[in-house]
């Protein structure tokens, strides 16, 4: 059973996800404030973080960044901060998904097994192999079955969406992808979101696989028409 880390403040909020969730067969444990999501989040065994961004002590944002540095889960972020700016901030310190309040619990439901289910696939649990095949992309070495990036000696912490994109384009070398192709490759056809996360996860990618991510010669944007790994 999939266990969820519920990260609100409100209690009747709180509630209500919790008992949706447990409809639906998701286990999940609730916690009010930014500092004991965090700690709830280290300590391992959550599948999924359910995060407020309006919350007592850390907020959201610093919850999601303190969490995406050191553990790879998905992480949506629910709040009734709607402008473009909050998602886009939300999205590039490694949130996967946002959905605003007011919400309809049907969908909070759905999207969450959605990441679920695509996070398993991404990861490929069960089968994993020691000898795998190699992406070697100048420095770089993308080990597909362990899910790995390495930039000489140095292992890079990859989110799965993030390694899922740069995989995509390092199988795919020196072919211009659209935004809209990445996104529908990448996140799918069920996603609730926009191509803007495309760019995003760009940018988080060059930050750490590129010399100088102001000047990238890895993933390069072509302008008018997308991205492209040079290999």
């Amino acid at each position: 059973m999939s266990k969820i880390l519920i990260v609100e403040d409100d209690s009747e909020i709180a509630l209500l996800e919790r008992d949706y969730l447990e409809i639906e067969g998701l286990e999940s444990d609730v916690v009010s404030d930014g500092e004991s999501a965090v700690s709830a989040a280290l300590s391992g065994g959550y599948d999924l973080v359910l995060l407020d961004l309006m919350l007592p002590g850390l907020n959201g944002y610093d919850v999601c960044r303190q969490i995406r540095d050191r553990v790879d889960v998905p992480i949506l972020m629910v709040t009734a901060r709607t402008e473009s700016v909050d998602k886009i901030r939300g999205l590039g310190l490694g949130a996967d998904d946002y959905i605003a309040k007011p919400f309809d619990p049907a969908e909070l439901v759905a999207r969450v097994k959605a990441h679920l289910s695509r996070y398993a696939r991404l990861t490929g649990s069960g089968g994993r192999q020691a000898e795998q095949e190699v992406i070697v992309v100048g420095d770089l070495q993308i080990l597909p079955r362990s899910w790995k990036v390495y930039k000489g000696e140095r292992e890079l912490k990859m989110p799965n969406r993030e390694f899922a994109l740069l995989k995509f384009l390092a199988e795919n070398p020196n072919i211009v992808f659209s935004k809209e192709q990445l996104f529908e490759t990448i996140w799918g056809y069920d996603y609730v979101g926009d191509s803007a996360t495309v760019t995003v996860h760009i940018g988080r990618i060059r930050e750490k696989i590129e010399d100088n991510p102001s000047h990238p010669k890895i993933i390069e944007t072509v302008w008018g028409a997308g991205y492209r790994l040079n290999r």
